[in-house]
């Protein structure tokens, strides 16, 4: 009787770690799509952005009233203050092609 309490007893430690080594990997893949709709969003994002600021004529001020805009309309978001639309932006002009961008996320993800 001793021994079967032994055998289950290393079969389920076993099959915990199958289980805790699946939800780690799980949340890791979570992770990684996250981070790539994030980077995808930043880019739309910081190209509207550019656009409309040529397009309008609208100045640096437009990012402040932005800010204050998508803080309001998505309070329990974070990352939409000036200084991200700002980096947004930036980012856009240093790679405007969005494909370059999903092709770099692809070798990641």
């Amino acid at each position: 009787m001793n021994e079967n309490k032994n055998i289950i007893g290393k079969t389920y430690f076993q099959f915990l770690e199958t289980l805790k080594s699946r939800v780690l990997s799980s949340r890791y893949q979570a992770a990684r799509s996250v981070n790539k709709e994030l980077i995808l969003l930043y880019h739309n994002m910081g190209t509207k952005i550019l656009k409309s600021q040529q397009e309008y004529g609208w100045g640096a001020k437009i990012i402040d009233q932005l800010s204050k805009d998508l803080h309001t309309t998505f309070p329990e978001m974070k990352g939409f203050s000036p200084r991200n639309l700002k980096y947004m932006h930036t980012f856009v002009q240093e790679y405007p092609d969005a494909t370059v961008v999903q092709e770099v996320l692809a070798q990641f993800i």
